[in-house]
């Protein structure tokens, strides 16, 4: 159960941690904890499985990665999760997840977003997983970003 001190927490987090040099101290100050206090409770709320994760979100257009692409792969059932954690090993690759098929219009089953500053950069991170893929790449696509979607996570009222 979250308490006062880790609902305060939450509030205050859920817009992302303020842009300081030591974001954890501003936090304490402004909610008139100690740093320690604010980083051992959210990991405790992230072992609790009340938070996921705590990572930067970045906007990739703004950093000059302006081809954004969802690559969508048919591999093996029984080998996802070998071949998606290889997948998602590769330093480019953002975020790689297994999704269920809809056959026979979508046979895809794990998804890796990559992103590049030109066309000729996707292509070559495409060909990197590919090849990781082998002979188990029975097919896929690539599904480009035409504008930038939520980036935002879960968001409670104050109560």
């Amino acid at each position: 159960m979250l308490d006062d001190t880790d609902r305060r927490i939450m509030h205050a987090t859920q817009a992302g941690l303020p842009l300081t040099l030591e974001p954890y101290q501003t936090l304490a100050e402004q909610l008139d904890l100690t740093a320690d206090e604010v980083m051992s409770r959210l990991s405790a709320m992230q072992a609790g499985g009340i938070i996921r994760r705590i990572g930067a979100v970045p906007n990739h257009y703004h950093l000059g990665y302006r081809f954004n692409g969802m690559t969508v792969w048919d591999v093996p059932d029984e080998r996802i999760d070998e071949l998606g954690f290889q997948v998602g090993q590769l330093a480019f690759v953002s975020h790689c997840y297994h999704r269920p098929r809809h056959l026979p219009e979508w046979p895809y089953n794990l998804f890796a977003m990559v992103h590049g500053k030109d066309r000729r950069d996707v292509d070559e991170q495409i060909q990197q997983i590919a090849d990781v893929l082998g002979d188990c790449n029975r097919g896929h696509d690539v599904l480009y970003s035409t504008k930038i979607l939520k980036k935002t996570g879960f968001r409670s009222r104050q109560e």
